[in-house]
């Protein structure tokens, strides 16, 4: 199966992801292909759900780049002892040329699994908190966008309503599927692997 990142607002970018119970070669391929699609679109993280995977899972490297920093596979992440806050720009590869200031916390306890299955617990703080914050985020079927002030977001809103209507016009002439067959055919991975 060929994977592809996924543009707003494709319904599955607002769907909740459940666990993962079990992993198989397949399921290791498709995280081999999510770090290719995300170091191609020079990013530092990708969500199951941007290549319309419903599962909990992510890909993240801070650096953005195989040679460099620390490539990471993160299965069933959840995120507790937020402390501290700092405002960044963040962007999405499911929102391309959007940008916008984001208020988070600078640290955070990560307990996960890899895709050996061994447990992931850790604090995280700086750049790299961020990007699991806002990957764990994608699994809840949040956006950066909505983390953002009204007033902060209103600079974002022809953009993303740009996209909107891009995407609604390309389902009103066939080129993409009508929502609920959309999210009808995510049994399929909730059947495989959760």
């Amino acid at each position: 199966m060929q994977l592809s990142i996924i543009q707003y607002p494709h319904p599955t970018l607002r769907v909740r992801s459940k666990p993962i119970r079990r992993v198989d070669k397949q399921l290791r391929m498709l995280v081999e292909q999510m770090l290719e699609l995300m170091y191609a679109a020079e990013g530092v993280g990708l969500a199951a759900n941007q290549v319309n995977l419903p599962i909990r899972l992510f890909v993240a490297n801070a650096a953005g780049n195989r040679e460099e920093g620390e490539e990471l596979v993160i299965i069933n992440p959840e995120i507790q002892f937020p402390k501290g806050n700092e405002t960044a720009q963040e962007g999405c590869l499911s929102l391309p040329g959007i940008y916008g200031n984001v208020k988070r916390p600078k640290s955070i306890k990560l307990s996960a699994y890899d895709l050996d299955g061994n447990s992931i617990d850790c604090e995280v703080d700086g750049f790299l908190a961020r990007v699991i914050q806002h990957e764990n985020d994608h699994l809840n079927g949040v956006l950066f966008f909505d983390r953002m002030s009204d007033e902060s977001r209103r600079d974002l809103d022809d953009r993303i309503a740009e996209m909107e209507t891009v995407y609604r016009s390309k389902q009103a002439t066939g080129g993409i599927e009508a929502d609920p067959q959309l999210i009808a055919e995510l049994d399929q991975w909730y059947n495989l692997y959760c």
